[in-house]
């Protein structure tokens, strides 16, 4: 078989790429999910709630091919819908609360969460991105 599996000990198609080690993409994961350059965990990730920066104002890591796309806004989507989706059933179950209440503390849930964890999850795929050279192997 040729190309294909990473971990078969082949050499990848594309000449100058190789992976990462694992560890590496967990922690430029963990890095970019708290906002810091996944590179280096110093510089800032973001310039604004979430604009990325082009290069890192620490070590000077270029981001600027780096782009998550919608796999944040999917990611939050998931997470978020889970806990609010349990946590309507659950108040349903019990029926404590009167219609109006839950229509009003579901829906600001549901958006609280969502603004909170939308810059983790987005520092989490860039880091990502950038650990598995996935922008580099995109340009090709």
């Amino acid at each position: 078989m040729t190309g294909g599996n990473l971990d078969d000990g082949m050499a990848p198609a594309v000449a100058g790429w190789a992976p990462r080690p694992r560890q590496d993409i967990v922690l430029a994961m963990r890095r970019g999910a708290c906002g810091r350059c996944p590179h280096c965990g110093r510089g800032r990730l973001f310039a604004r709630y979430l604009k990325q920066v082009e290069r890192c104002s620490a070590c000077g890591e270029d981001y600027s091919a780096v782009r998550a796309d919608d796999g944040p806004a999917w990611l939050t989507i998931l997470i978020v819908g889970h806990i609010v989706v349990a946590a309507v059933l659950f108040e349903e179950a019990l029926g404590l609360w009167p219609v109006w209440l839950s229509m009003s503390v579901f829906p600001l849930l549901a958006a609280v969460l969502s603004l909170l964890l939308l810059p983790v999850a987005k520092g989490a795929f860039i880091g990502m991105i950038w650990a598995t050279k996935a922008a580099e192997m995109r340009s090709l």
